[in-house]
């Protein structure tokens, strides 16, 4: 539903390539983070998109939860789904290269060498969905109200943007602050612009449920708070023949159906009452699409392999309580986890275990450190367990039997070092100075994840700990507890992308380990990770980003701040028969905006049906 800090995935990008500009500067019609741009100056097209894929129909989703705004760049509210389509960026991002942005509302940006500011040239036929155009105005207002009265995430995102100004005849200029941040000129280009005279005299940090005012291909055209929202694709859109567009937008509607929960939402698709669905539960995917429309064909059950970095799934300790402050009791408790249980008994081995936050690319720690990344972590010895330079980090493995006797002696013997003990006869596992029991509340965002949280419960009892369980289907009020960090343990989910760079503060530095509404769900305060955390934006080249991602990696591994959970290299998506999509699926996964309604699939399964 609405894209949060917990699930944010930032896609980071950039690096200029084009013609001469001021001042030894660079102007393009693109940017890429390190090298050559895939598409050249007056390129037509994606080579991901169908660009002759017919416009028409209505795709329809689920989603379950509720909604009560509009806006969907504050905290504190329930934001419909669907409204990344209301609004345009400067530039747009390619799902074929790792780090590359062309025009949207900028038909140019322009960078000098040392990437200390950004230009961005706006299109004059931008035009918001009123008909007033996009001005620099409204790019400066967007920008200082989101840093402003956005949710957190954005103060972090643009906290080294000195200063904005308009600087010429439709052109916006960027300044940094001193130090190396090659990526600023793309996140900056991921800058979704706001109508400054729709916004003026309306509270901006309210939820609202008025259908705001937007640039994009789609417009609201009806709704229902709590039940349905419906997007219309605008035929004056704008920017509907860029080359950024050809190929993607093809359904003249675009319908999000709300479900009470996740077991409603998936009956209500095998009903035929919505066309697609991303299944999440390995469970499901395994299980409960052995319907009669699969069998026959009705319904495609379509895994698509794509090449994202996987993240971070797993337990995350919050560290601001008391009892996960012991770096021993964190690394103990990962042995009461029993993965290949799991995998083999309730996800159909369907998942790989995760053991790196950058799963699934070069950018993951493996073997032992070498090379420039051995270089960076030598800065840091004796200020980072030993276990860094000696060991690669990996998660307690079983035989998944279920037996997993062995491994919990390995904890209780960590923890027995770590000042703590079992009692023989009640098997209450206290502290030994204190006797204070250990004792914690694992949270859940409903009860689907339930499944896997309770084994891990038993073995945990097994280790003399009390842990009890709550599991909160309000979405409102389980945002509530996650963005206030009142929790001891949750399952978090840290997405990465192929360019990790300034999210990495708002997930892991200091500076955010207080602040309501962060991604530092783990508490994580460590000036050591500070300062890869710097080091890592300020990389120079896509070699240099490579090692100080895994030197980051490799000290957030052996900090213990989850227990890592699992991950998949392909999207498991269902649909009825009546969409199709384009032959090439790029390396970012499949893209459903290049999707389209298939009439002739659609008059075959009506004969079906």
């Amino acid at each position: 539903m609405r894209l949060t800090p917990l699930t944010f995935v930032a896609v980071l990008f950039l690096a200029a390539r084009g013609f001469a500009a001021d001042a030894g500067s660079q102007a393009g019609h693109g940017i890429s983070m390190y090298g050559d741009l895939k598409y050249a100056p007056g390129f037509k097209h994606f080579d991901y998109v169908n660009p002759n894929a017919p416009k028409g129909g209505e795709l329809r989703m689920g989603s379950s939860g509720t909604f009560d705004s509009f806006n969907g760049f504050i905290l504190n509210e329930n934001a419909a789904p669907g409204l990344t389509y209301l609004h345009d960026t400067l530039l747009v991002a390619s799902a074929d290269e790792p780090f590359s942005e062309y025009g949207l509302i900028a038909e140019q940006v322009e960078v000098p060498p040392d990437r200390s500011w950004v230009t961005f040239t706006l299109r004059k036929e931008a035009r918001f969905h009123d008909g007033k155009p996009i001005t620099p105005e409204d790019v400066i207002w967007t920008f200082e109200t989101l840093r402003t009265k956005g949710e957190p995430f954005y103060r972090g995102y643009y906290g080294s943007v000195e200063k904005v100004e308009k600087a010429g005849e439709g052109k916006v200029k960027f300044t940094f602050r001193p130090g190396e941040n090659r990526e600023l000129p793309l996140i900056l280009g991921q800058l979704a612009v706001l109508p400054k005279h729709y916004w003026e005299g309306r509270a901006f940090d309210k939820s609202t449920l008025d259908p705001p005012v937007g640039s994009g291909a789609y417009a609201i055209d009806s709704f229902e708070a709590g039940r349905f929202v419906r997007y219309k694709r605008r035929a004056d859109y704008w920017g509907k023949d860029l080359p950024v567009n050809v190929g993607r937008f093809n359904f003249d509607y675009l319908r999000y159906d709300i479900y009470l929960n996740e077991t409603v939402e998936l009956e209500a698709f095998k009903a035929g009452q919505y066309d697609f669905r991303g299944e999440n539960s390995a469970k499901e995917w395994a299980t409960a699409y052995d319907f009669p429309a699969v069998r026959d064909g009705r319904v495609k059950k379509d895994p698509i392999k794509h090449n994202r970095t996987a993240g971070m799934q797993g337990f995350a300790f919050n560290t601001r309580r008391p009892v996960f402050r012991d770096i021993a009791v964190r690394e103990a408790l990962a042995y009461a986890f029993d993965f290949e249980w799991s995998n083999k008994n309730l996800f159909y081995g369907q998942y790989t275990r995760s053991r790196s936050y950058f799963d699934n690319s070069e950018l993951a720690a493996r073997g032992l450190p070498e090379g420039e990344e051995l270089k960076i972590l030598e800065r840091y010895r004796g200020r980072v367990p030993e276990r860094v330079f000696t060991q690669e980090y990996q998660p307690p493995r079983t035989d998944g039997s279920g037996n997993i006797r062995d491994n919990l002696q390995k904890a209780v013997a960590i923890l027995k070092a770590a000042g703590w003990e079992i009692d023989p006869q009640t098997r209450v596992l206290t502290q030994r100075d204190s006797k204070q029991r250990l004792e914690f509340e694992i949270l859940l965002q409903g009860p689907i994840y339930e499944r896997f949280t309770l084994p891990f419960v038993k073995n945990l009892e097994r280790l003399g700990a009390k842990v009890t369980v709550r599991s909160i289907q309000d979405s409102a009020q389980y945002t509530r507890r996650i963005e206030n960090y009142d929790y001891d343990m949750v399952i978090a989910n840290w997405g990465q992308s192929a360019s990790p760079g300034n999210e990495q503060r708002y997930y892991w530095t200091s500076a955010y380990g207080e602040k309501p509404g962060s991604a530092n769900l783990a508490g994580v305060k460590d000036p050591v990770i500070d300062e890869l955390v710097e080091l890592l934006i300020a990389a120079p080249d896509r070699p240099g980003l490579v090692a100080r991602t895994r030197a980051l990696d490799r000290v957030l591994q052996w900090g213990f701040w989850v227990i890592p959970n699992w991950y998949i290299a392909h999207d498991r998506v269902a649909y009825w028969d009546k969409l199709s999509r384009p032959a090439i699926t790029p390396d970012r996964g499949m893209q459903l905006d290049a999707w389209w309604f298939d009439a002739e699939k659609a008059a075959a399964l009506s004969k079906k049906k």
